[in-house]
């Protein structure tokens, strides 16, 4: 799916065509000034042979979020919504059928003006792509380690940290390879300014549980991208009578608890996983066990949760839209 987009005409010349190569020039702005956002979710092959999508609306609304972000301009929602919807219903035969696969969908907006030089963005391209995607981890759940990232920094506040801008995830690469170098899956970052508390990891939020309450990172802070199943997790998770607290997180108080080994369980929420069970936390030099390498808590909110994607239990939140 194309659509273009200029200051003078607005959207224009939405259109389907074949996955096919861009031919763009090489002074297109995106190149060379960061004009890039963009979103993930999922098509999903039902028992009765129907595909279905997860909460499209908020990634919609979340789009638009990053727009106005990046000084790109908003899309309408409900015509992302039928964008991906008629995108989806012609590549249906690509929604696989076997477990837990999926058909991943990547809507993304770039800045397409052919210029040289900082201004205001005058045109716009907003496209979807979709790949199908296999199960993340393979059949049952299995922990990660991480690795808190004590030197880089992803976002400050007043920054880009609560969007899905191209440039939040570049910056990370340089952290990523130097955990993948040790051992780690995924980097847990902390604050931009002073380092003493945690954020969230890599492509995902986190939580971990302490008993019957559940962490995770606030978002107030606006350095926090606000993750579609993050939000889904934290209402399945009262819903199962734990007590969930969203605030600003220490490091120094995180570290205590883990020696104390009184982490239960901590794992990273997001669309690609959906659930990522942390067993190990690394940091300077040391590395922490969580007490569940794969915990209760983590197992019932993962079937939970793909459960209703799959349409195999009632979604009593009204996420689901069938094609």
């Amino acid at each position: 799916f194309i659509a273009n987009w200029n200051s003078k005409q607005g959207w224009y010349n939405h259109r389907i065509v074949p996955y096919n190569n861009l031919s763009l020039s090489p002074a297109v702005s995106v190149f060379h000034y960061g004009g890039a956002i963009f979103e993930g979710l999922k098509a999903y092959r039902r028992s009765d042979g129907g595909v279905q999508l997860f909460r499209p609306i908020e990634n919609a609304k979340r789009l638009n979020v990053s727009a106005e972000r990046m000084g790109l301009p908003s899309f309408d929602e409900n015509d992302f919504v039928e964008a991906v919807k008629a995108l989806v219903s012609l590549d249906q035969a690509w929604v696989p059928s076997s477990p837990e696969s999926s058909l991943y969908i990547r809507p993304f907006m770039v800045a397409s003006d052919v210029k040289i030089g900082i201004q205001p963005i005058s045109e716009a391209m907003f496209m979807i792509i979709c790949s199908p995607s296999s199960p993340y981890f393979g059949g049952a759940l299995s922990s990660v380690k991480i690795m808190i990232e004590k030197d880089d920094v992803r976002a400050v506040r007043g920054g880009t940290g609560y969007t899905k801008c191209a440039g939040n995830y570049g910056c990370s690469m340089r952290a990523l390879m130097k955990a993948s170098k040790l051992g780690y899956a995924q980097v847990l970052w902390l604050d931009g300014v002073s380092k003493k508390y945690i954020e969230e990891v890599g492509a995902m939020n986190f939580m971990f549980r302490c008993g019957d309450t559940v962490y995770t990172p606030s978002l107030d802070r606006g350095t926090i991208l606000s993750g579609i199943t993050r939000k889904s997790c934290i209402q399945v998770i009262s819903d199962m009578g734990y007590k969930v607290v969203e605030k600003d997180i220490k490091l120094k108080w995180l570290v205590k608890m883990l020696k104390k080994h009184k982490v239960d369980e901590a794992f990273g929420c997001g669309t690609a996983a959906v659930i990522s069970p942390v067993g190990v936390i690394g940091y300077n030099g040391v590395e922490y066990s969580v007490r569940s390498q794969v915990g209760k808590l983590s197992q019932e909110l993962y079937n939970t949760i793909t459960n209703i994607q799959y349409g195999r239990e009632e979604d009593k939140y009204n996420w689901i839209v069938k094609l």
